[in-house]
């Protein structure tokens, strides 16, 4: 990630993620780098952000109660390929979503389809925080490259939420 793109990333979240915030990190851990979403979103559970859901393989299974709670956000955390070097991070909102992502998920369903059930209440607007994976290989950790990238985006997420951009 480069610095100037870094700032870029901070205010483009600091500009979006107003209000009450849910931040859900999806992916599988046993398969290197797609364990981004999740290991970010326990660095921040660990850092005491609240609103903060493991949601794994299986982001379908938490959406209902992420709806009831009706947020003004709901972030994806997750290693989604974009064509970037590895470690890029992309932030995306639903409609950019639904185009990229449209069908082809490691999940049970896609990205796209996710963020569209998200915004079906008409409250709370859907995004995707991802990262440019380098590896998917089964039985891997995260890759020395996403890691940094990793700490780079826990220390930027915990910064917002002590700036009062309220994370929750």
């Amino acid at each position: 990630m480069a610095g100037d793109r870094n700032g870029d990333l901070r205010a483009q979240l600091e500009h979006t993620l107003q209000g009450r915030v849910c931040l859900m990190g999806v992916g599988n851990p046993e398969y290197g780098d797609d364990a981004f979403g999740v290991h970010l979103a326990q660095g921040l559970l660990e850092a005491g952000v609240p609103y903060v859901i493991v949601a794994g393989n299986s982001p379908d299974r938490y959406l209902g109660t992420a709806a009831d709670m009706e947020f003004d956000h709901l972030v994806f955390l997750d290693a989604v390929e974009f064509g970037a070097a590895p470690g890029s991070v992309v932030f995306l909102d639903s409609q950019q979503i639904t185009a990229r992502y449209p069908q082809i998920s490691t999940h049970k369903i896609s990205l796209g389809a996710l963020a569209n059930f998200v915004e079906s209440n008409g409250v709370t607007k859907a995004w995707l925080l991802g990262v440019q994976p380098e590896s998917l290989k089964e039985g891997q950790d995260l890759t020395p490259t996403v890691r940094r990238t990793l700490g780079v985006l826990l220390e930027l997420l915990f910064h917002l939420r002590a700036r009062e951009v309220t994370l929750c």
